[in-house]
């Protein structure tokens, strides 16, 4: 049985972590971490019933009193990286839902996890249908290489755009050549109406409260658009991936990036 502690348990995608991780048989819940409510019943908390797990705010302790197996962060882009420097510290394996991680973080968290010989899965996105329309939308991106990319999150969502919206981009970058789109002499007559750029792609990030997490890719050719879509109508839709990478996590080393890279082992 795997032995998982949860970071930012007492957060909004730390308490479905929770509630997964407690109706899985072959896991075991021996942590909580958060900022608040120390010394509360995790499970009292979360789903009403108590699971003689209490909320702490020391890390370190809990990983050596616990003997866990993986750790999973759902905090902030500000707290991930400490955490992750005494997760590995103590040889613990990682799943990291936290966006805003630079390509720099990620090598140096990839050289410590060498380090220590355990596994760190990072993914921008643990809904298996995301993960779905990304690798169509780049399969698309190689017959119709003009493309928008839409996403749209809850209003409390810190970065923009989404790491979902990112990778989509990388992914389609991957499959077609690098082309400037749109009319040549285009002028914004607002600054950032057109949305950001990457590869000449143009990404648009709505926060609006009441979405969950969202993403669109629209495809423009000659007499006809496609349009693959993704929608997570809430955060449940996220358990099963992270489950997943919860299991497959102990049988890597290093930094694996993108739950799409656990779905075809």
């Amino acid at each position: 049985m795997l032995k998982v502690v949860v970071l930012g348990a007492d957060g909004r995608m730390g308490r479905e972590v929770v509630k997964a991780v407690l109706r899985e048989e072959d896991l075991s819940l021996v942590g909580a971490i958060d900022t608040r409510n120390h010394g509360e019943d995790i499970g009292t908390l979360v789903t009403g019933t108590p699971c003689r797990v209490t909320v702490a705010g020391n890390l370190g302790r809990v990983l050596e009193e616990t003997c866990a197996d993986v750790a999973v962060d759902f905090t902030t882009p500000d707290s991930v990286r400490q955490n992750l420097s005494i997760i590995l510290k103590h040889r613990v394996n990682a799943v990291v839902g936290t966006t805003g991680l630079s390509e720099k973080d990620i090598a140096e968290i990839d050289r410590h996890a060498a380090e220590a010989n355990v596994g760190v899965v990072i993914a921008p996105n643990f809904a298996i249908g995301a993960i779905l329309m990304m690798r169509f939308a780049a399969e698309a991106a190689k017959y119709f290489p003009d493309l928008e990319i839409i996403e749209l999150h809850h209003d409390q969502k810190l970065d923009a755009p989404s790491g979902t919206a990112l990778k989509t981009a990388q992914l389609i970058k991957e499959k077609r050549d690098s082309k400037k789109q749109g009319h040549p002499n285009e002028h914004e007559n607002i600054p950032g109406v057109r949305g950001g750029q990457l590869d000449g792609m143009r990404i648009h990030s709505i926060r609006l409260p009441g979405l969950v997490a969202h993403q669109e890719v629209i495809f423009g050719g000659l007499g006809q658009t496609l349009r693959i879509r993704h929608d997570s109508i809430n955060r449940e839709s996220f358990m099963p991936g992270v489950i997943m990478a919860v299991r497959k996590v102990v049988d890597l080393k290093g930094v694996t990036f993108g739950l799409e890279k656990l779905l075809t082992e």
